[in-house]
């Protein structure tokens, strides 16, 4: 079973990502890794911590010799802000915690954020130690661990990528011709976006929002290909991919939607302009040597992948901190007070792509493993050959009899 944990505080001394179930041989340096760190970085909008952190990541286990062993791959990434907030985040108790807060204590709580509610769960008093853990910095360790399944799926010929398709409530029209490399397109943009005009409207807007005190929020949307159809299940419904995708991206900090395919288009539209007819395509085997002429199910039916490329639309929300405050409670007095404005992005929208991209990474590796199985890359390899030599069969048989 694969499966990743992380853990660390926003200001802590580190970030760390634990992931269990990688099969032994597949190649992998810290390259691979830092490459995706360093695009969760990027994106126009984004606040002065961008520019104090350098991700870099430090195999502690489960990597040698340029292979994964199989056993799990711990994965250490630095904070290097962490030198300005020893004192406020030192784990050991000081004498003088009993009668003096530490410093940036956060009391007067953000409308939006985990603050609030976060302190009342666990009967705190400072709800830093409620959003040092909820805050997207957290997000670089799923990065890590979705870098190393990217580098698994690519050993299987799958590619993922991302682009931005809404921000702040501006459009992007989608290319008349979709690029071969997605992330190649998206990546020179500020904005992530594949339309020019949009993204030259959308920084526009960021920095009035920026002046104002303001915050945006948008869609990404997030494409795999090579995945062989049957991945998933309908059988149950904790097996069902789509269900899984949907509960990836919503862990997600500040998402609040996710869509498959046309997602809530379909509940406004006919069967005949929903559902993807099919003919045959002999030579195509990952599909069963069939096409979807169009793939309005986005790549997912019956909770199973149809080898037509999966499409996923992400919602994240404008971010919670306001460089103009909202009004709210302070929890140590119950007054009325503006909430507390911690550093943060005017939109982070742009990283959430490549955030989404990692967590849909993860899913779909997990579901290659469940499928196919295997202690290492080629026994994985040779698994899928076969079920795809399978598929050749059953278009062969027909044409013998």
């Amino acid at each position: 079973m694969l499966r990743f944990t992380t853990a660390g505080e926003s200001h802590g001394p580190a970030l760390i990502a634990i992931l269990e179930g990688m099969p032994a041989g597949v190649p992998l340096l810290a390259a691979d890794v830092d490459t995706q760190l360093a695009r969760r970085q990027q994106g126009y909008g984004r606040g002065r911590r961008m520019q104090i952190e350098t991700d870099r990541i430090e195999f502690q286990s489960g990597v040698r010799a340029g292979e994964t062993l199989g056993s799990p791959l711990a994965m250490l990434i630095h904070n290097r802000d962490w030198k300005n907030w020893v004192e406020i985040m030192d784990p050991a108790p000081r004498d003088s915690d009993a009668t003096t807060p530490r410093k940036r204590v956060v009391t007067r709580v953000r409308p939006g954020h985990a603050d609030l509610t976060g302190v009342l769960k666990y009967d705190r008093d400072d709800a830093r130690d409620i959003l040092e853990r909820a805050s997207a910095r957290e997000t670089t360790a799923r990065v890590a661990a979705g870098a190393v399944c990217r580098r698994f799926l690519a050993e299987l010929g799958v590619r993922i990528g991302s682009h931005v398709s809404h921000l702040g409530g501006i459009d992007a029209m989608p290319p008349a011709q979709w690029p071969d490399d997605i992330n190649a397109v998206s990546d020179a943009s500020a904005v992530r976006m594949l339309d020019p005009d949009a993204e030259a409207r959308v920084i526009a807007h960021i920095d009035e929002i920026k002046k104002a005190g303001n915050t945006l929020g948008g869609i990404c949307e997030v494409v795999v290909t090579g995945l062989p159809v049957g991945l998933g299940s309908h059988v149950s419904w904790d097996r069902k991919l789509d269900g899984r995708l949907g509960q990836a991206m919503l862990s997600i900090q500040a998402v609040k939607g996710v869509e498959i395919g046309l997602g809530f288009e379909t509940a406004r539209l006919k069967g005949s302009e929903v559902h993807d007819e099919i003919e045959p395509a002999p030579g195509r085997t990952s599909t069963g040597h069939v096409r979807r002429r169009t793939n309005r199910a986005g790549g997912l039916e019956g909770g199973m992948t149809t080898g037509e490329p999966l499409v996923i639309r992400v919602a994240m929300k404008p971010i919670a901190t306001l460089m103009k405050p909202l009004a709210t409670v302070d929890t140590a007095t119950g007054d009325v007070a503006s909430a507390a404005a911690e550093r943060s992005d005017v939109t982070a929208v742009p990283a959430m792509g490549v955030i989404a991209e990692a967590m849909a990474a993860f899913v779909c590796a997990q579901a290659v493993l469940e499928k196919f199985g295997g202690d290492s890359l080629g026994e994985v390899q040779r698994n899928l050959s076969a079920y795809l030599a399978r598929l050749d069969e059953r278009v062969e048989r027909p044409a013998q009899a």
